[in-house]
């Protein structure tokens, strides 16, 4: 709902214009994401923070955590000075990434909240500080980056583009960290990948055509205007003619060149 919240009042509110393809990708990333929704597994039940540590520790994670940190650098302190102004995907990639630490931050804190007042000592557990100093930190860079991007771009743009990044890249978080892969049928498989490039679509729509004029109301219109492509012939011999029979009139000879 947040996509088409922002979209519908920045509309209304800010007088920023969402046209029809970008509607169209709108919709098709709330598709996409609802199938993807739809076909994930549960993630596996983690109820200590020793599970929780446990989890964390894991080479597979540990190798996706380092990737992330690193796209993340990349982004911040090469591409970001260079083409954050220009591109609304340097931004909104940042706040993607950071996201991933920032869910997975809240899931380990919801551990340890359920276990303070279950009357364990989680606050002598290391865990549970490294985990409120990486929400607050990620939190932090997410809210900076997100208000940069709107400040520049079309809130009509961002939001629909963020909430699709954001999606997968926890999703994708979600199902390393957890081993949710592991029970995922063939048909949750498909239904996954097909939600998956049903978003991809709808981004691409949003950012591809965002500066066509293109509505209900002109639709006919742009579809009319479009120019035929030329004909190219490969004979030698090609009779051309040279006056328009509809525009000349009928009594006039018509002239014509032949080229040999």
């Amino acid at each position: 709902l947040s996509v088409l919240c922002s979209a519908i009042l920045s509309s209304y509110l800010l007088g920023e214009r969402l046209n029809l393809l970008g509607k169209l990708g709108c919709l098709l990333s709330l598709v996409g994401s609802t199938v993807m929704v739809i076909h994930a597994p549960e993630d596996e039940e983690v109820t200590t923070l020793e599970e929780m540590t446990s989890k964390l520790k894991e080479p597979g994670f540990l190798a996706y955590a380092a990737i992330l940190l690193a796209l993340c650098f990349l982004l911040i302190f090469c591409l970001a000075p260079r083409y954050g102004q220009s591109n609304i995907l340097i931004y909104l990639a940042i706040c993607s990434v950071i996201g991933a630490f920032s869910v997975s931050s809240v899931k380990g804190l919801g551990i340890a909240i359920k276990g303070f007042f279950a009357g364990q000592p989680v606050l002598q557990n290391p865990l549970t500080w490294i985990l409120v100093i990486t929400l607050v930190a990620s939190i932090t860079t997410q809210i900076n980056y997100l208000n940069k991007s709107l400040d520049i771009f079309n809130t009509s743009l961002v939001f629909p583009i963020y909430y699709v990044l954001f999606t997968t890249i926890v999703i994708t978080t979600s199902i390393i960290l957890f081993k949710e892969w592991v029970t995922m049928t063939v048909v949750d498989i498909i239904g996954t990948v097909c939600g998956f490039l049903t978003i991809i679509l709808g981004v691409f729509l949003l950012h591809a055509f965002k500066d066509m004029d293109v509505s209900f109301g002109n639709l006919p219109q742009v579809l009319q205007n479009e120019q035929p492509a030329p004909v190219t012939r490969d004979d030698k011999n090609i009779l051309i003619e040279v006056d328009n029979s509809s525009i000349a009139p009928e009594d006039k000879p018509k002239v014509f060149m032949l080229y040999t």
